[in-house]
C-alpha cells in the first residue's frame, strides 16, 4: 500500500507580495525551500489563514535570505501581503519508507526567519 503524507510545511509563513502578472506559481526565499527540503518547481499546497483560501501551485526559489513569499499569477487573488499562510507539500511513500517517516515541520517569525524546526506535531489535548 502506498500513502500520501505531510513531507514538509512551512509554518505561518507572511506573504510579502501577490503579483497577478507574475507567472503563476509561489516564489519562496531560497533558505527556506532548503531548510524544509521542497524543491524548486515542486506541488505545494497554501493554506491562507486570514481568508480560509486552500490552493495548490508550484514552488520557485527566491533570493535566498530575502524573507520572500510572493503569491504569483491568479492565486494572488487567494493571498495579499501581510497574510499568514501555512505552505506544504506531500509525498507518496510506501509502506518500507513509512518506518523512519518525519516530515519537516519549519516554523517562522514574522519577518519569515526560522524560529525553530521538527519533526513532530504536538499531541493536541483538551
Amino acid at each position: 500500500m502506498q500513502m500520501t503524507m505531510l513531507k514538509a510545511k512551512l509554518h505561518h509563513a507572511r506573504v510579502t507580495h501577490a503579483e497577478l502578472e507574475y507567472e503563476g506559481s509561489c516564489a519562496i526565499d531560497g533558505a527556506l525551500l532548503d531548510q524544509a527540503g521542497i524543491r524548486e518547481y515542486e506541488q505545494i499546497q497554501i493554506y491562507n489563514l486570514a481568508n480560509g483560501e486552500r490552493f495548490t501551485t508550484y514552488a520557485i526559489r527566491a533570493e535566498d535570505g530575502s524573507g520572500i513569499i510572493s503569491v504569483n499569477g491568479a492565486a494572488a487573488h487567494k493571498a495579499q501581503p501581510g497574510n499568514r499562510v501555512i505552505i506544504c507539500s506531500y509525498a507518496v511513500y510506501n509502506q518500507h519508507e513509512l518506518v523512519n517517516y518525519q516530515p519537516t515541520l519549519v516554523y517562522l517569525d514574522a519577518d519569515n526567519r526560522i524560529t525553530r524546526k521538527s519533526h513532530a506535531i504536538p499531541v493536541q489535548v483538551a
